[in-house]
């Protein structure tokens, strides 16, 4: 089976949010399992030079966009065993940043037709065309209208992931050919609520769709989660699945982790743990004593759940507890966080901005780890203390439901909460709390139970293979 696998990013080339985590990670791990994979992205400007420095300049072609053409260069470099590829066009990205410009349509509009535009002048010759949320959408379509004729493409089978069901790509009707250039006849792919909609068209288009986890899939058929489509998700339930997706447990891997204090395995978590509390201490002003560190790796953006904690946050720091913090995002969060340190000095530390290396300290150096999401496809965070046995409190949501169950006595790895609430996290918190107090085996247990949670991507590799494996029998 060869796979070509289309994103807009991916780790460790380009990230901005856990998506390219997901889009970094699966590529290789199917290719682990047998299968001919490779994988395509834009060429921003972002690019690291020492990943630049690699590229192999393949050829170039011509891609059109509207009612032109446009230049596109293709390049490649190999990494973990399989193929990347580059599209290069400067005028759409040699920019500063990935996304948020005023013709991103456009740009992905480009990015998109020049996936399908590739395999002509590469070896390559793909039985799926995976691809990624809005950015990629148009790949789908495309494949559909003006290559299934082609005996390259005729028996090519689409699938789709829906990363985040909020991120939508909208466009006046008007803007349909020029910019993506779709004739007015093929309107009913695309429109959905007075307006082109990219992902619409793209769940229209694919054979299967996918999500990042077997609850979010059903919360998009929600009014709650849906952001307005989840009608029309209803009526395409046939083609969604619901993988659980996954982190690289090669490199989260605290017994080899070079950017934390201390390497330690299940056997010897205590002391290691220790070593990376003291240093996280030192590195955000915490107090030594004897309370449990709950640590947060998060946007500041509303979905997050940080409008739970505002107002609980005093109540909980009286419990016991510190509060060690990383992120960044709306400056009414960043404020309230700057404020608190400033309030409750040595009991939290926060640091406002992105660290990889903080990242890890926190991950390994916290007791707990809190994510009270309003939503959440997948998750990162909590997959990640699990691997470094830092025990998360989270709500009952998305991913986070299907990779953390409540303590139990000899069960569980986790605390959660089910209402979007503030006295509920803070009662799931104070749980978390308690069993750390009342005694050192039942922590340590549920410490183990932590760390022999398996959420690498072998087994998300293996389900999206039999995912790809129905579409191909789909007539």
């Amino acid at each position: 089976m060869e796979i070509l696998f289309a994103a807009s990013e991916a780790r460790p080339f380009f990230v901005s949010d856990s998506d390219g985590v997901m889009t970094g990670g699966l590529p290789p791990a199917l290719h682990r399992r047998g299968a001919t994979v490779s994988a395509v992205l834009p060429l921003y400007l972002d690019l690291d030079a020492d990943w630049r420095g690699k590229l192999k300049y393949v050829t170039s072609f011509t891609v059109p966009v509207g009612w032109r053409n446009q230049y596109c260069g293709l390049y490649e470099l190999s990494w973990r065993g399989m193929t990347w590829y580059f599209l290069d066009n400067e005028y759409y990205f040699k920019r500063p940043g990935l996304y948020g410009f005023y013709d991103d349509g456009e740009r992905f509009a480009f990015f998109s037709r020049a996936i399908l535009e590739m395999p002509f002048h590469t070896g390559i010759a793909p039985d799926i065309l995976h691809c990624n949320d809005w950015q990629t959408a148009l790949a789908p379509i495309y494949l559909n209208m003006y290559y299934r004729d082609h005996e390259k493409f005729a028996e090519l089978k689409a699938i789709f992931t829906i990363h985040d069901i909020r991120r939508q790509y909208t466009a006046p009707t008007n803007t349909l050919e020029e910019a993506f250039g779709i004739g007015r006849e093929n309107m009913h792919v695309l429109e959905y609520g007075g307006a082109v909609n990219l992902t619409k068209g793209a769940i229209e288009a694919s054979d299967l769709v996918s999500t990042l986890s077997p609850s979010y899939a059903g919360e998009l058929l929600d009014p709650a989660y849906g952001c307005g489509m989840d009608d029309f998700l209803q009526k395409k339930r046939h083609k969604i699945r619901g993988i659980l997706g996954g982190i690289d447990i090669s490199e989260y891997n605290p017994m080899t982790d070079p950017q934390i204090p201390a390497n330690y395995g299940i056997s010897d978590s205590t002391e290691g743990k220790s070593a990376c509390k003291k240093a996280l201490r030192k590195k955000l002003g915490l107090k030594e004593d004897i309370s449990p560190i709950i640590g947060m790796v998060t946007k500041f953006t509303p979905d997050r759940g940080i409008d739970l904690i505002m107002p609980v946050a005093d109540e909980l720091l009286d419990s016991g507890v510190q509060l060690a913090v990383m992120g960044s995002g709306d400056e009414k969060y960043e404020d309230f966080f700057t404020e608190l340190v400033s309030r409750r000095d040595g009991a939290v530390g926060a640091y406002i901005g992105k660290s990889d290396e903080l990242a890890r300290v926190i991950f390994a150096g916290s007791d707990i780890f809190l994510m009270p999401s309003q939503t959440e496809p997948c998750g990162f965070g909590q997959m990640a203390a699990l691997r470094y046995g830092t025990v998360p409190v989270v709500r009952e949501t998305g991913g986070l439901r299907d990779t953390v169950w409540e303590n139990s006595g000899e069960t569980g790895n986790g605390f959660t909460f089910a209402a979007y609430d503030s006295r509920e996290m803070l009662s799931a918190c104070l749980r978390a709390r308690d069993l750390y107090y009342d005694g050192k085996d039942g922590w340590a247990g549920m410490v183990r139970r932590a760390m022999r949670c398996d959420n690498g991507w072998s087994a998300a590799a293996e389900k999206y293979m039999d995912m790809y494996k129905r579409a191909m029998a789909l007539s």
